[in-house]
């Protein structure tokens, strides 16, 4: 593995002093971090846009988080859920985790306002707000663990971590909030790697440590300026291949505490998270152009920005999101885009529901 001589270390001692190393891979994820950031501070989005994206993100993450630890929700459920509406078939503690996440995200917000640094019992409270009425009260909320926990394979059973001993807690988190806290020279991106691995690792509470460790990495980034207008979710990253995220871990572990192998691990994400972010932005940027040179209306700019978005369009899907605009206006706007040669269609009438619409080499 390439590695590069620079060491990123504290300028004070908290008693937890992490070890990494900045390899090329990380150096790579982080120069396309920053580019990311710059693009979306000096990009001309939409504010009704962003909005819709960081709602988008919120639902993604609460999803992502909780599937990860164990939720049957399907990504439309979660939905429904977040929007307030009842869903049949859903087991009770589902429901509640989710819902639970979407408060911890919501103190999380409201704390980074006032500038406060990060304490243990913040930590302690989110933790609270995560596990709060969720599958017996089994998880202590608010609380550090008073017995020795396990952490199994999920797939074998088999014990695949033994974290630090209950009255070792304490003093580990004291040492990881004075770390947190302290000035120093590491990456913002990388303390907030380091943050969440740290607090898997102590294993602080007797369930809900995955959450509130993801959550906890969340605030680093946002508190430090790498908010990224909230438009990424890390946790859906890290539950499209879970044994990747797992095995990220426990390099960490295997390898003597070093946890270089995670933070490559961590930062590829994100920076593919952010890769993702910028390519819909740069999206929105070219509708915006083009809407404005066709003087497209709402309807038509919206069928526009879903097929760069990668989507394939029929009648019907207009008819869902335009409830009150008849049939015919929604075949004249497509017909529109058509003529302008922003689209195209496959084989079919205009009458024909099955017609779909796709987007144009542009």
């Amino acid at each position: 593995m390439p590695k590069v001589s620079r060491k990123a270390t504290s300028r004070r001692s908290s008693g937890y002093s992490p070890k990494f190393q900045i390899t090329n891979a990380i150096a790579k994820a982080l120069t396309i971090i920053e580019r990311a950031r710059g693009f979306l501070q000096a990009a001309t989005l939409s504010e009704q846009w962003v909005t819709s994206m960081s709602d988008r993100a919120l639902l993604l993450e609460a999803h992502h988080t909780t599937h990860i630890e164990g939720t049957q929700l399907t990504l439309e459920q979660s939905e429904k859920l977040l929007a307030g509406k009842h869903v049949y078939g859903v087991s009770r503690d589902d429901r509640r985790e989710l819902l639970n996440y979407r408060d911890a995200f919501e103190l999380v917000s409201r704390y980074i306002l006032s500038d406060s640094p990060i304490t243990e019992t913040l930590i302690r409270e989110i933790h609270r707000l995560l596990v709060l009425g969720v599958r017996g009260g089994e998880a202590r909320p608010g609380e550090y663990r008073r017995v020795q926990n396990l952490v199994p394979n999920t797939e074998t059973g088999k014990i695949i971590y033994t974290p630090p001993p209950k009255d070792d807690v304490p003093e580990l988190m004291r040492q990881l909030v004075v770390w947190l806290n302290h000035e120093t020279d590491i990456h913002p991106v990388l303390v907030s790697g380091l943050a969440q691995f740290q607090l898997v690792h102590i294993h602080p509470f007797v369930d809900g440590n995955g959450r509130t460790s993801r959550l906890l990495s969340t605030l680093c980034l946002y508190r430090t300026g790498y908010d990224f207008k909230r438009l990424f979710t890390l946790s859906e990253f890290y539950d499209r291949d879970r044994r990747a995220y797992y095995h990220a871990i426990q390099q960490v572990r295997d390898s003597g505490m070093n946890c270089t192998d995670w933070l490559e691990y961590y930062c590829n994400g994100l920076a593919a998270q952010m890769n993702e972010t910028v390519d819909r932005g740069r999206k929105v940027i070219r509708t915006d152009v083009l809407s404005r040179e066709h003087d497209l209306n709402a309807r038509q700019a919206f069928v526009l920005q879903s097929l760069m978005d990668g989507m394939r369009i029929r009648i019907s899907d207009l008819e869902s999101q335009f409830p009150h605009t008849n049939r015919r206006t929604l075949q004249r706007d497509l017909k529109r885009l058509a003529d302008l040669a922003l689209i195209e269609h496959s084989a079919g009438s205009a009458t024909d529901p099955n017609r779909e619409y796709s987007l144009r080499e542009l």
